[in-house]
C-alpha cells in the first residue's frame, strides 16, 4: 500500500522515572574489585595488617562507588522514545527503534527491555545500548501472530558510566495501543497482478465489447435477430418504430467478500489460524481490485454479521476495509452461513462477483455453507474458497501399514472425497471452487478473479 507509513503507529515519548526501591545498584566491576580485595584476607593469617589493608580496600571501593553514581545522569534526564520503521502487520517482521536522550553529553552503557505482548515477540531479551553524544538508539524486531490490538507498556534502561562501579535503573512509560494488520508484504508480492489488472482495463476500453455487458450504453433502431428483451418502448413510442437498448461490459464491478469467522476458521496451521489466511487473501484481492477500478465490499460474519461494508473504491475505502480485517476475530460456535447469505442478497440486488472464503464441516449432511453458497450463486456469480488442511492431504496419500494407520488413512480419504464432491455440486450451480493450501490461498483467489475479469464473464 502506498500510504502504509500512515498506518505506522505514532511515536510515543516519555521522561524516565527511578525503578525500583532505591533505584541503584553496584556495577559488575565493583563486585571484580570486592573479589579482588578478598586476597589480602589471605595475607592477613601472616599479618594481621593485610586485614586492615582489606578493609582501607573496601572503603575506598565504597567511595569509589558514591563519585561514579553521583556522576550518573538523574532519571529525569533520560527521555526514551519508541519510534515504529512501519505498520506492525501479522507474521512480518517490523523494526521498533527505542531511542534515548540525555540533557548532558554524557558517555553511557545501557540496556533496555521493552515491555512488549507475547503475541509480538517470543522472547523479551536485554537491548544493549551505548549512549554517545547525549544520544543512542537501540533496535529490535516484532514479528506478530495474531491481528488486532496488543498493548506494548514501559521501557526500562540500566545504566552505567564507563567505571561500570555503580549504575542506576530508570522506566518510561511508553504504554499504547498498537494494531496489527494482515500481512502488508503480500500486497508487494502480488503487485505483478496490478499490471495484469491494468492490462485487462486497458483492452476492455479499446474493445469496448457491446452486447455482453449490463451498463447500458446507446440507443440503435431494432434488427432482426435482436433480442426482445432488449427493447426500450419508451424510446419506440418516440420515435413510432423499434428501439432497443445496447449494453457494454460494466466499468466498475461490484466485487464482495465474505468471511466465515465460525469455529472452523480457528483452525491452526503454523503460527497462524485459517482466518489469518484468509484475511490475507481478502485484502490482496482488495488491493488488487480497487487498483483496476472495481468497487469492493466486505462481510464478515459469525452467528450473526459482524461487520459489512458496502462497495466502495479509493485509497479511504481501503484503509476502512484494512481495519475491518484487522479486527476479524473467530468465535467459538458455527457461522450462521444462511443469515450471512440472506444479509448479503438484501445489501446487493445488482448481479456482482462475491468471493466467499470459508472451510466445510465434516458431517454426513450437506453443510449450511454449501445450502447458503448455493442460494447466493443463484443471483450473483461466485468464487468459493475452502481453505484445505495440509495434514489431512498427506495423511490421504499415505501408504498404510497396520490397522490403526489404515483406519486413519481410510478416514482422510473419506473426507477428502466428500469435499470434493460438496465442491463439484457447489460448481454445477455455476460457482468456481477453490480448495487450496493457506500459503497459497491469496495467489489462488487473485489468478481466479483476474480470469474471470479477462473472459467478461460478470
Amino acid at each position: 500500500m502506498s500510504d502504509s507509513k500512515h498506518l505506522a503507529p505514532q511515536t510515543v515519548t516519555a521522561t524516565a522515572t527511578r525503578h525500583g526501591r532505591l533505584g541503584f545498584a553496584f556495577g559488575s566491576r565493583f563486585f571484580l574489585l570486592l573479589v579482588i580485595g578478598m586476597a589480602w584476607l589471605s595475607l592477613a593469617f601472616f599479618d594481621r595488617r593485610f586485614a586492615w589493608a582489606m578493609v582501607a580496600w573496601d572503603v575506598m571501593l565504597l567511595v569509589l562507588w558514591i563519585v561514579d553514581l553521583a556522576k550518573l545522569p538523574r532519571p529525569r534526564d533520560l527521555r526514551i522514545s519508541r519510534r515504529w520503521s512501519g505498520p506492525p502487520s501479522l507474521d512480518a517482521s517490523t523494526v521498533v527503534d527505542l531511542n534515548v536522550e540525555l540533557n548532558s553529553a554524557a558517555w553511557l552503557d545501557a540496556s533496555l527491555i521493552d515491555e512488549a505482548p507475547p503475541e509480538a515477540v517470543s522472547e523479551i531479551v536485554p537491548i544493549p545500548l551505548n549512549i554517545q553524544a547525549a544520544s543512542g538508539t537501540a533496535s529490535y524486531h516484532v514479528q506478530p501472530c495474531r491481528r488486532g490490538d496488543l498493548k506494548f507498556g514501559a521501557t526500562y534502561i540500566r545504566y552505567r558510566s564507563r567505571l561500570r562501579i555503580a549504575e542506576r535503573w530508570a522506566r518510561a512509560d511508553l504504554s499504547q495501543i498498537v494494531r496489527v494488520y494482515p500481512n502488508l508484504q503480500d500486497i508487494v508480492d502480488y503487485s505483478m497482478y496490478l499490471m495484469r489488472n491494468r492490462q485487462i482495463e486497458l483492452e476492455k476500453r479499446l474493445l469496448r465489447l457491446r452486447g455482453q455487458g449490463r451498463e447500458f450504453e446507446s440507443l440503435r433502431e431494432y434488427r432482426a435477430g435482436d433480442d426482445y428483451r432488449a427493447v426500450s418502448w419508451t424510446a419506440t413510442a418516440r420515435r413510432a418504430k423499434l428501439v432497443v437498448r445496447q449494453f457494454q461490459i460494466e466499468r466498475s464491478q461490484p466485487i464482495w467478500l465474505v468471511l466465515d469467522c465460525g469455529r472452523l476458521m480457528r483452525a491452526e496451521i503454523g503460527r497462524l489460524n485459517k482466518l489469518d489466511f484468509a484475511c490475507n487473501a481478502a485484502l490482496s484481492l482488495a488491493h488488487v481490485a480497487l487498483h483496476g477500478g472495481d468497487k469492493v465490499g466486505l462481510l464478515i460474519y459469525g452467528r450473526r454479521p459482524r461487520a459489512r461494508l458496502m462497495p466502495g473504491r479509493g485509497p479511504a475505502h481501503l484503509r476502512q476495509l484494512l481495519e475491518l480485517l484487522a479486527l476479524a476475530k473467530p468465535e467459538p460456535s458455527e457461522g450462521d452461513h444462511m443469515r450471512a447469505a440472506a444479509t448479503l442478497l438484501s445489501a446487493q440486488q445488482r448481479r456482482s462477483l462475491v468471493i466467499w472464503i470459508t472451510d466445510l464441516a465434516d458431517t454426513a449432511v450437506v453443510p449450511e455453507v454449501i445450502s447458503g453458497a448455493t442460494t447466493v450463486a443463484l443471483r450473483h456469480l461466485m468464487i468459493f474458497a475452502a481453505i484445505a488442511q495440509p495434514e489431512l492431504w498427506a495423511r490421504a496419500e499415505e501408504v498404510p501399514t497396520d490397522k490403526t494407520s489404515l483406519y486413519q488413512v481410510t478416514a482422510a480419504r473419506e473426507v477428502a472425497q466428500r469435499r470434493e464432491l460438496l465442491l463439484a455440486k457447489l460448481k454445477q450451480q455455476g460457482a468456481f471452487t477453490i480448495e487450496m493450501e493457506p500459503d497459497k490461498l491469496s495467489q489462488s483467489i487473485i489468478s481466479q478473479y483476474l480470469d474471470i475479469k479477462e473472459k467478461n464473464l460478470l
